[in-house]
């Protein structure tokens, strides 16, 4: 985590008393790929095209396309040009370009932490003077989306596409098999777990090779046993922060949930990027599964009649029995977020403006992100609802998102890069049971501030 010099950006700041905001990035299943227009892999050159990397899933890989090609049809003059990557592909490839000054013009990303390392390393340009000259743009918004693109109080990035908490799924066949209710508590997991494996039936799915589906875990843990308070001593750069009893607790019952075979037998080989971890909800396999509000819209596109014949079913995660934690509280990024590199061309800063002016969250933009089963972060987003096949749903995560009392980002992007590194690493030892709670928050407390 950075030292902070000027005004402290409270992580809290990001989540309380806000209507809106979310969001793990969507995984990437295949890049990189140029759609559209052949791509150029820097933004420091010159030419009147700026560049745009973003993520391969589907649907949100179409969204993200066609939203550039109608910026392209109706500014030939001043195109866009794009290449996508997979999920973690992507974050190894943008780190590199931004260190070697080769960044595309468009810096798509997720905000906090990683945007502050942008921002202190002369990265991305300050689009204060930007939205102070486009304020119905930033009004057409919704506040809590600016929390992580905010900087010492200087705006760094364009809040844009969904708001996506991480929401607990489950497979409504598999519990009618083995006659039960969805939990309702953290012991009603536990009661549950053996009662599915005794059936054949892995209690959870997860995509633990990708490391940060692990994290979603503790992030509701520490949340519903003690609060946000925890994470927030974390965020603030307090000494010893991950030894907070609480943080003992929540890593004691998550490995007590591992060692009782709560997971899908070999988690950890098995990629989110895939989607692998969606398949073994979808096809019976697992009952269950923590993840993002974006598995939705890819659940509906390759899971066969699982999702239109209702057999999916959705909830918050319950609480922890004699948890603190309030239990409408949610976690996950508060938007995705857009910069322009300070490295591109003033000819390409003035095409990245006017997408974010003109196309990036248009009205036809908003109706195709509702069209994938996500809730896009304009105001009045709800009322594009009524004639979605998904309203539902749809209803299910803006509920969560307007009544949630803290909406917490993610740990991995509240964070400075070293740390969430770290942090990552440790959260796949602790699931793979190669090191205890007491070694996990002993190596965590190691780079707190850093």
């Amino acid at each position: 985590m950075e030292t902070r010099t000027t005004s402290r950006r409270t992580f809290l700041s990001l989540s309380m008393g806000v209507p809106l905001g979310a969001a793990l990035a969507a995984c990437g299943s295949s890049g990189p790929t140029k759609p559209g227009t052949a791509a150029s892999t820097g933004g420091g050159g010159g030419g009147k095209s700026a560049t745009y990397w973003y993520l391969s899933t589907q649907p949100q890989e179409g969204v993200r396309t066609r939203t550039m090609e109608r910026f392209n049809k109706a500014n030939p003059n001043g195109t866009i040009e794009g290449t996508t990557f997979q999920n973690d592909a992507f974050k190894t490839k943008i780190k590199t370009a931004i260190g070697a000054g080769q960044a595309p013009t468009l810096i798509w990303g997720w905000g906090g932490g990683t945007l502050r390392s942008y921002v202190q390393a002369g990265q991305v340009d300050d689009l204060t003077p930007f939205f102070e000259q486009n304020q119905q743009l930033k009004d057409r918004l919704f506040p809590s989306s600016f929390g992580a693109a905010t900087i010492d109080g200087k705006i760094y990035a364009m809040p844009c596409e969904t708001m996506q908490p991480i929401v607990l799924y489950y497979d409504k066949r598999a519990f009618e098999k083995i006659g039960a209710q969805p939990p309702q508590t953290w012991g009603d997991i536990m009661d549950l777990v053996p009662k599915f494996n005794a059936k054949g039936i892995a209690p959870f799915s997860l995509g633990g090779q990708s490391r940060w589906t692990n994290m979603m875990w503790l992030e509701f843990l520490f949340d519903r046993i003690a609060g946000p308070e925890v994470f927030q001593a974390v965020f603030d750069g307090e000494k010893d922060a991950w030894s907070h009893p609480a943080a003992l607790d929540a890593l004691t019952k998550m490995q007590e949930l591992i060692k009782a075979n709560g997971f899908i037998k070999g988690f950890s080989s098995i990629t989110a990027d895939s989607n692998a971890d969606q398949a073994l909800l979808y096809t019976g396999k697992a009952a269950m599964m923590l993840h993002g509000g974006w598995t939705y819209g890819s659940m509906k596109t390759d899971g066969g009649d699982f999702v239109s014949g209702g057999n999916l079913g959705y909830m918050n995660f319950p609480p922890v029995d004699g948890g603190k934690g309030d239990p409408g509280n949610t976690v996950g990024n508060p938007g995705q977020y857009m910069s322009i590199s300070s490295k591109a061309t003033p000819e390409q800063k003035e095409i990245a403006k006017k997408f974010f002016a003109t196309e990036l969250m248009s009205d036809a933009s908003a109706k195709e992100w509702v069209g994938t089963g996500a809730v896009p972060i304009v105001k009045g987003a709800d009322s594009m609802f009524t004639s979605s096949p998904d309203a539902e749903f749809l209803k299910f995560v803006y509920g969560i998102a307007v009544n949630a009392k803290s909406f917490a980002q993610s740990w991995d992007q509240a964070l400075s890069p070293t740390a969430a590194e770290v942090l990552l690493d440790n959260i796949a030892k602790l699931f793979q049971l190669s090191i205890s709670p007491q070694q996990f928050t002993s190596n965590m407390n190691a780079v707190i501030g850093k």
